[in-house]
């Protein structure tokens, strides 16, 4: 690892600080190589649909909507490839959640979250994206 030295105003410092208290980060280095991951990892997906990702698509729908369960199926099965696992929740008599996790090219995935999320009777529903590892291992 190298050493570097940066210069904070005091209010990013502070900014800082909490941030490592609510995520609970033992040292500053840690806290500042998470943010720039981050960062960076974002920069690169959004701009690159073939970006390798791996993603949950999470969403709430009325499951007494008119064949939407049915929709919903078949939209993942249009895109066989790109689903690994799905989670179905009962929130309430009407209400399901389905969370879904996702990998590919991250056009496609982006693709099929927005199928999924904008179906009539999908009440909200979120994509979260992270780099997937390349066959060498890095997530570049």
């Amino acid at each position: 690892m190298e050493r570097i030295t940066i210069t904070l105003d005091p209010e990013l410092l502070s900014d800082l600080d909490a941030h490592m208290a609510r995520r609970r980060y033992t040292n500053r280095s840690e806290a500042v190589r998470d943010i720039l991951r981050d960062r960076l990892a974002g920069e690169r997906m959004s701009g690159n649909d073939d970006a390798p990702v791996a993603a949950c698509v999470t969403y709430v729908y009325n499951h007494r909507e008119r064949s939407l369960a049915k929709r919903l199926v078949e939209t993942q099965h249009s895109h066989h490839d790109l689903p690994k696992a799905t989670l179905h929740v009962h929130l309430d008599a009407e209400s399901c959640l389905e969370s879904t996790i996702l990998e590919g090219p991250a056009g496609e995935v982006r693709r099929l979250a927005d199928h999924l999320i904008a179906q009539p009777g999908v009440r909200h529903g979120h994509l979260h994206l992270i780099p997937a590892p390349r066959d060498d291992g890095s997530d570049e």
